[in-house]
Order: C-alpha cells, then sequence, then structure tokens
C-alpha cells in the first residue's frame, strides 16, 4: 500500500487535469493473482462452495489490511485531499489515505512473470499453446506437473495428451479425484465464473477483471444469463469471451491453429514518406506509408533517366501486400537489405549519403529508416506489436496504440 501510494505522487500525468484528481483522491488498487494455483495446491475445485468461501475469506483480509494501511498512512502523511467532500467522512471514522484500496487487475504479464495463474482466473488449460508473436511456445501448468511426478501419473505422452486435449478428463489413466481438482476456464460453468467473481466483489472497492471463458457453441442465451447473473450477484462489470470467436488467440488448446494471413484493405488515406535514391540504373524515388495500423505500403517511381521500372514496382507491390497481410517489415528489411544489382559497379548513394546497393537495398533501407522516424521525420514511430501477446496494434488519439487480443495500451 505504501508502493501503490508512492506511484502517485511520483507519476507523470498527461494532463493536469487528471492529475488533480489522482492526487485529490489518492485511489490505488491492491489485488492478487496466482487464486487457480492456490486452489490446485489445496485440492480444492474451482466450481465449488469451499472455492468460493476460500476466494471471500482472502479479499475480505486483503481489504481489511489494505484498509488499516490507508489509517495508518492518513495519519503519516494525511488524508487524500477530497476525504471531506467523500461518503468515507462519517461521523467516528478514520480518516483514509485512499478513497479506494483495492481492485482485481488483469494480472496477464505480471502472471507470467511470477510464474502464476492469473489473477482470481481459473487455469486456460493444463497444457496449452501460447502466442509469441508468430510464433507459438507450449506452456504446461508447474502445480499439475509436480502432483503428477508426485503421485507417479506423469509418462512420456502426458504433455502430448493434454497439448492435443487441453483437459485432464480427455487424458486416461487419471483418478477421479485429480480431475475433479484440476478443472480449467472452459470445464468451469457461466455461473460458477460469475459466482466467484462475485465473491472477490463483496470485498473490492473498485471493479473485478474476470473473463467468463465461454465454449464456441454458446449462444446469445448463455451470453444473456451470464450479465443478469453478474447484475443480480452485484458485480460492476463483466467480461465474456467465446473460444474461437478471433482469428487470432493468445491461448489455444489442441493443435496450434495456422491461420492465413489475408492483406487488410489499403485505407482511403495514409501519410509517409518520399526519399530519392541513386542507384544503378538512375535516380529511384521510394515512398513508404502507413496507416492507423502500422505500415501498409510501399511504392517506387523512377526518374526519366529510365532503368528497370518493373522490377522495382514488382517487389514494391509484393511489400506493400506483407505489410498488410501482417509480416513483420523488419523480416522483409532483412531480406531486402545488402542484394546486389550487376548494374551497381560501385556502390551508389541516397539523397542524404547512404551507400545503397540495388533497388530492394534502397527500398529496405528506406522502410527501415521510416521505422525509426515519424512522418515529421523527428519523433519515434509508434510500435506495430504489442509487448505482451504480439499481435498487432492499433494506433488511437495521435500517439495512443491499442491491443484488442489483450488490452495492451500506451501513450507516448
Amino acid at each position: 500500500m505504501r508502493f501503490l501510494d508512492d506511484v502517485i505522487d511520483v507519476n507523470h500525468y498527461p494532463l493536469p487535469r487528471i492529475e488533480r484528481v489522482t492526487k485529490g483522491n489518492r485511489k490505488v488498487g491492491l489485488g492478487v493473482m496466482g487464486f487457480a494455483d492456490l486452489l490446485f495446491t489445496l485440492g480444492i475445485p474451482y466450481d465449488s462452495d469451499e472455492a468460493l468461501k476460500l476466494g471471500e475469506t482472502l479479499m475480505a483480509e486483503v481489504s481489511r489490511a489494505a484498509r488499516e494501511a490507508a489509517e495508518i498512512l492518513a495519519e503519516e502523511r494525511g488524508p487524500f485531499p477530497n476525504f471531506k467532500r467523500s461518503l468515507c467522512d462519517k461521523p467516528g471514522a478514520p480518516k483514509l489515505r485512499n478513497a479506494t484500496r483495492t481492485t482485481i487487475a488483469p494480472t496477464g504479464t505480471l502472471s507470467l512473470l511470477a510464474g502464476v495463474s492469473s489473477g482470481i482466473e481459473p487455469n486456460y488449460a493444463l497444457a496449452y499453446h501460447r502466442r509469441v508473436g508468430d510464433a507459438s511456445v507450449a506452456v504446461v501448468n508447474p502445480v499439475f506437473e509436480r502432483l503428477a511426478h508426485e503421485r507417479g501419473l506423469y509418462t512420456p505422452g502426458l504433455v502430448e495428451d493434454l497439448l492435443r486435449g487441453g483437459a485432464i478428463k480427455d487424458v486416461e489413466g487419471i483418478p477421479e479425484d485429480v480431475r475433479r481438482v484440476f478443472v480449467t476456464a472452459l470445464e468451469v460453468s457461466p455461473e460458477w465464473h460469475v459466482r466467484m467473481q462475485a465473491a472477490f466483489q463483496k470485498h473490492t472497492d473498485n471493479a473485478v477483471s474476470k473473463t467468463i471463458n465461454l465454449p464456441a457453441t454458446a449462444g446469445v442465451d448463455v451470453v444473456k444469463e451470464a450479465f443478469l447473473t453478474a447484475w443480480r450477484l452485484g458485480c460492476k462489470g463483466l467480461t465474456v469471451y467465446r473460444d474461437g470467436s478471433r482469428p487470432e488467440q493468445i491461448f489455444a488448446a489442441g493443435p496450434p491453429r495456422a491461420t492465413p494471413g489475408q492483406p487488410r484493405e489499403r485505407p482511403e488515406r495514409t501519410t509517409g514518406m518520399t526519399k530519392k535514391a541513386r542507384v544503378g540504373c538512375g535516380n529511384l524515388y521510394i515512398t513508404v506509408n502507413r496507416d492507423d495500423q502500422g505500415l501498409c505500403e510501399v511504392f517506387t517511381v523512377v526518374g526519366r533517366a529510365g532503368g528497370c521500372p518493373s522490377q522495382s514496382e514488382a517487389a514494391s507491390r509484393l511489400v506493400s501486400i506483407a505489410l498488410r497481410a501482417g509480416v513483420e517489415p523488419d523480416a522483409i528489411v532483412e531480406q531486402l537489405r545488402g542484394i546486389r544489382c550487376h548494374s551497381t559497379v560501385a556502390a551508389k548513394r541516397t539523397s542524404d549519403g547512404a551507400e545503397v546497393l540495388s533497388c530492394p537495398d534502397a527500398i529496405g533501407r528506406t522502410i527501415a529508416e521510416f521505422m525509426n522516424h515519424s512522418d515529421n521525420g523527428t519523433e519515434p514511430a509508434l510500435p506495430q506489436r504489442c509487448p505482451d501477446c504480439g499481435n498487432k496494434l492499433e494506433q488511437q488519439n495521435g500517439r495512443c496504440v491499442i491491443c484488442r487480443s489483450c488490452g495492451f495500451s500506451r501513450c507516448f
């Protein structure tokens, strides 16, 4: 709590108004992660009354300790400035340093670093494939793996069986008590998902981040009932996700699914830069453009001196399709840079003096330069891939980006 309170003071705020409101209320969000792994370790099924009771008891203790810390901090540093105008100012009530103290946040990246399950979510699967950029890595739950060794259940093909199905119920030779405890997200019914969220919400000041995982077959009625149940039980919000509803998802049980990279449509308006390069057959003018999703096209024009316009145009078209299909610009640059042309006896130069070896080499160099600069050539370019999940970022509100896959966002 002291750390979270300190962060408010050392933070950098984009607008003075945001700083005033943040420092006026000093809201913080102490939370938990690793709850599903805790249940695994204790031998408690996620979808059970015992798990609900444990979750509520645990969060009540976190809330009590957070409030106690906020009272001590208020004595040392003073209450939050808006205390007198808040609901916290009641007769006989102690002063508080922070208007709110607890939140259950989506701890995706943090839980990966810590090696535990995310927030209060059930484990997605005991073994699954996780997307990392364009690659896929196999992940096995460490609690289950340890228990399998301890009880003599671990066999060379166990992980492979889990990766094919993702759930313990699909693996032969597993005792019933193990099957019952190691339930995963898609095995937990929507009702139990919501009930667990409500159990934590009872003792959480702010909202509880919780995804209600639904099977691919779930219809409108299932989603409707999940939202109504959340409303009845006092949840502040709800997120539902139907498995396989997006062409790309970070977690996937079963064999990795390859999806063809269809290029997105070219937008009506793009922004970019044009650069002149001196190549073996004359002047080559290279234009690199971007849209709100990143680099989207390259086209070239050869000077009046002639040369080989068809080859450079073909290369530009292929590069443009690759960019709009999601191929990393770095990979394209790596393929183009260093290609030599027989008409270039000695290295030619770009307009700023950089040496080029051919038309493809000039195109690669121009893309690389554009990636490192914004449209005005002075500010760093916005990132195109999410640092958390590796999926494409979308640009919003000028110099802000957001990931539609995992929710990552940042402004530059």
